[in-house]
């Protein structure tokens, strides 16, 4: 009996003192993270460099060009679509919606300091996320299924798939498919006849995808100046950098269906937007009806040069030439009407502005070391939204920590889903003739 007695009690130290362990652990990010989310955060930016790869893949630059510029002769399309697809992978911030687990299942792999807690559990930023493909089911799982992202055009997904193809060929498991979309939207942007600036390497791929996270991080067509600042400044960006980000919307097409309400019913007014031009209403309108028309029907951002990467989108939304409402409240609002006005008088100041801001977005919160990493194919979906639940520890009676790094290792499980890509629809460009 009394050595029975004995065991039980080592027994019942050994569980409570693990049992201890775990809950430290889990109160000190539930705790200490959620102090410090209290406070206004900068989102942090780290380190990248030109010559990232310079030991690795050297020409990796030249590689992605070569299919860039291919690309941009022969889809012309996937220009301006590869640079929206960049700029939604860098906006959109998903975290596991308990850090617990995150966090206890880390803590005797990285004694956890809140910092490498973070670097594990939070991801964010520009980190190829938007590419990750889901299983088939229809399910509403990672970014792309979200119908905020529903219109990126198959052109810039097939844009990266065949980049990164070219480079594996050459330099095998070397760069991330995170710093391929970086160079495919600055190669895009130069062939159409904007800045070539250079791009900053060494981000890596993330290992999760959640459509959760991607509602109030990216712009609506409709979004307020007042909503478009709070969500710029959520990512360390002044209302400089929006407003020359903003001049993406220089080449481009969009969908009827993402500016009708301002040609018939605005903000529930019965009226068409005021501050449209009534030359490019009427012209719209014949094209995009108020119900039954054609979804696959696009009209260009902008009407003036709708191929050229150059300042005009400035000087249209002076004359009331904006098709987004979001883009046309840039002018109409005192804080962002100067910046508007001094960028479409001065082309190289636009070009510069938006060279800086693309590096300044290329760089939240970017994946480095182990917090990401070099994925082979841009469709591996390593984690589901349920995988991210915290469970009841306290059913894993037997033994937690062995429960949690179960739990852990079943989310980091690549499974490669091949799917196909998205079909090609046969889109009516509209002729905007003012």
């Amino acid at each position: 009996m009394g050595g029975r007695s004995s065991f039980l009690r080592v027994a019942l130290l050994t569980f409570s003192l693990g049992f201890y362990f775990v809950s430290c652990c889990v109160g000190f990010v539930e705790g200490g993270y959620s102090n410090a989310t209290k406070r206004k955060r900068v989102p942090v930016r780290h380190q990248l460099s030109l010559d990232f790869y310079a030991n690795t893949c050297p020409h990796v630059d030249q590689l992605v060009a070569s299919v860039t510029a291919r690309r941009f002769r022969d889809s012309p399309a996937s220009g301006a679509a590869t640079i929206r697809l960049f700029f939604h992978d860098c906006f959109v911030e998903v975290k596991p919606k308990n850090l617990s687990l995150c966090c206890a299942a880390h803590c005797s792999r990285i004694l956890s300091s809140l910092a490498k807690v973070r670097r594990m559990c939070w991801m964010q930023g520009c980190d190829a996320s938007i590419l990750i493909a889901p299983t088939t089911g229809g399910k509403v799982v990672v970014e792309r299924d979200v119908e905020d992202n529903k219109n990126l055009a198959p052109e810039a997904f097939e844009t990266v798939e065949l980049a990164k193809a070219l480079v594996e060929s050459k330099c095998p498991g070397m760069v991330t498919c995170a710093d391929i979309l970086a160079m495919a939207a600055r190669d895009f942007v130069h062939l159409a006849g904007g800045p070539n600036y250079g791009v900053k390497k060494g981000r890596k791929d993330s290992r999760v995808s959640m459509a959760g996270k991607v509602r109030g991080n990216v712009p609506r067509a409709n979004s307020t100046v007042d909503e478009l600042i709070r969500l710029f400044a959520a990512k360390g960006l002044r209302t400089e950098d929006l407003v020359a980000l903003s001049g993406a919307h220089t080449i481009g097409f969009s969908h009827c269906d993402q500016f009708v309400n301002r040609l018939y019913d605005f903000r529930g007014t019965g009226e068409p937007d005021p501050s449209i031009d009534l030359r490019l209403l009427k012209a719209l309108r014949m094209s995009c009806p108020r119900s039954g028309g054609n979804n696959d029907v696009v009209a260009p951002f902008d009407v003036q040069t709708p191929f050229s990467f150059d300042h005009m989108y400035y000087g249209n939304l002076e004359a009331k030439m904006g098709l987004l409402a979001t883009d046309q409240a840039l002018f109409l609002d005192p804080r962002t009407r100067p910046l508007v006005q001094g960028l479409g008088r001065d082309k190289v100041g636009f070009f510069d502005a938006f060279a800086a801001g693309m590096e300044k977005m290329g760089s939240i919160r970017v994946k480095k070391g182990k917090t990401g990493e070099i994925r082979k194919h841009e469709w591996l979906n390593t984690f589901e939204e349920q995988d991210l639940w915290t469970p009841d520890i306290s059913m894993a009676g037997f033994s937690s920590a062995p429960f949690l790094q179960y739990a852990l290792d079943r989310a980091l499980c690549a499974e490669t889903y091949p799917l196909p890509l998205p079909s090609h629809k046969q889109l009516t460009f509209v002729a905007i003739i003012i």
